[in-house]
């Protein structure tokens, strides 16, 4: 038995922030229709390289685990048969501009009518309410405009984006949240309800520190690349070979790098770099202090003297070392499913880990239209009023 088991959802989103969260219902176990378009389907199935035999690599990314069925909106008939997949579905996930679906009839109030339990989720760049309502939502306009660009980067250099599209990703995620606590209320009230996500919130809110520190304070944070604002040392440090992540967390641990790792038992006791309120004021003195020390042996050789004294530290790896790094192999974060066209498909597992209730093993990203028969033939049109 999985999480959502017997859990429908129809899935009419695209790109990447409404199907990695539909892509996580099924992960946990629900039956999840994908609705695409005639023609090439979602967006993403035409993003390519990489790709493996004309099909995308970036379309696989959010997509495992769904069935995909074809169907146009635009006539009536297909129309008829979504708004059937709504009477039978427990969440309906969408990403239209707003008042698309409104104007064909599949809007929250229109489908609500047609079943009152269903958890309707909208995933959009700027909310269903607002000024920019209306606007639609990019990952990368999302990063600059919440902040996230802004601190990120080197001191004095130019604003940058993360490298994978976190407002996106992040955004799938709270829409999860959202959907599963509106099933936990329906079980309790027997209702639906309308779950409305904006991207920019979501973004937003993971500013965290930095945001509770402007609002406080009117502090502003400047970028300081692989710094940490309130916390030093907290950042890489180049070694003989390459390059050290090293976080030290609170005092203690500092004294410990002091003593028991760089052999500099005096910075332990300096005034300056006691606590780490003084190490963050002082950090312009303390950082090239260390930074000539690290240049003095191998990544390997410091991350094993840091660890044997319980400092928290790293090596900058490759997507190549992490993807095949024993940790991620044993946590089953790499998974081959059988493929009728490829033969395996190696994709990325879920991260979440359930003791009694697991997740399902995935199975292959559909092909565009794959279940067509299967998924429509789930609807009741004798639900629908005429």
């Amino acid at each position: 038995m999985t999480p959502l088991d017997g859990i429908k959802v129809l899935d009419l989103s695209r790109i990447l922030a409404g199907p990695s969260c539909a892509q996580t219902l099924a992960d946990l176990g629900a039956e999840v229709w994908k609705i695409e378009a005639p023609g090439h389907g979602d967006d993403t199935r035409t993003w390519m390289p990489p790709e493996i035999e004309g099909e995308s690599t970036y379309y696989m990314c959010a997509n495992r685990s769904k069935k995909s069925a074809i169907v146009d909106l635009k006539d009536p008939e297909g129309l008829r048969s979504v708004l059937a997949l709504a009477a039978e579905a427990d969440v309906l996930v969408e990403n239209f501009r707003l008042g698309v679906l409104d104007r064909i009839g599949l809007g929250y109030e229109a489908v609500a009518k047609v079943n009152p339990r269903l958890i309707y989720c909208s995933v959009s760049g700027y909310g269903r309410t607002g000024p920019r309502a209306a606007e639609p939502g990019y990952d990368f306009v999302i990063q600059a405009e919440s902040g996230i660009m802004a601190i990120t980067g080197q001191r004095g250099g130019q604003p940058i984006k993360v490298g994978v599209a976190v407002g996106d990703l992040i955004g799938g995620m709270h829409a999860v949240q959202g959907i599963l606590a509106a099933l936990i209320a329906r079980g309790r009230t027997g209702r639906g309800q309308h779950v409305d996500i904006s991207l920019l919130d979501c973004a937003i809110a993971t500013l965290a520190n930095v945001a509770t520190g402007h609002l406080q304070t009117g502090c502003g944070y400047e970028r300081i690349g692989n710094a940490h604002p309130t916390v030093v040392p907290y950042q890489t440090f180049d070694t003989s070979d390459g390059v050290l992540v090293l976080a030290v967390g609170n005092d203690t641990q500092f004294a410990k790098l002091c003593q028991r790792v760089i052999d500099q038992p005096a910075l332990a006791q300096d005034p300056r770099y006691v606590k780490n309120r003084d190490r963050v004021l002082n950090r312009d003195a303390l950082v090239p202090t260390l930074a000539a020390i690290f240049l003095g042996k191998s990544t390997a050789e410091w991350i094993a003297s840091l660890k044997s004294a319980g400092v928290p530290a790293g090596e900058v790896r490759t997507v190549d070392e992490v993807l095949s790094s024993r940790e991620v192999v044993e946590r089953q974060m790499v998974v081959e499913v059988p493929d009728a066209k490829h033969g395996t498909l190696r994709l990325l597992g879920s991260p979440l880990k359930l003791s009694d209730t697991p997740v399902r093993h995935p199975t292959t990203p559909p092909r565009h239209g794959e279940h067509t028969a299967e998924v429509l033939a789930r609807g009741a049109p004798q639900k629908i009023a005429s």
